[in-house]
């Protein structure tokens, strides 16, 4: 018995839909990655760009608004702790 079309389609969306989580999952642990481990001149910068990333991940539902929240809050802790 063959699979129905519409499972099929869900898989193939679904594939789709991993590769691109992948993608802005990897660009928003990059952006916290650059913040966390540069000096606090380049941080201070390089948090705005964490924070702009991190608010657009969550706008796609990649993660969870709550989720994007505390990152941000992680990393302006982390600042203010340098």
């Amino acid at each position: 018995m063959g699979a129905k079309g519409s499972v099929l389609k869900r898989v193939r969306q679904s594939t789709k839909a991993n590769i691109r989580n992948k993608h802005y999952k990897s660009m928003m642990k990059s952006a916290v990655k650059k913040v966390t481990s540069s000096d606090k001149s380049n941080a201070e910068d390089n948090l705005k760009n964490a924070i702009s990333v991190i608010d657009r991940v969550a706008s796609k539902g990649v993660i969870h608004k709550n989720k994007a929240n505390n990152k941000k809050s992680q990393l302006a802790k982390h600042i203010n702790n340098l």
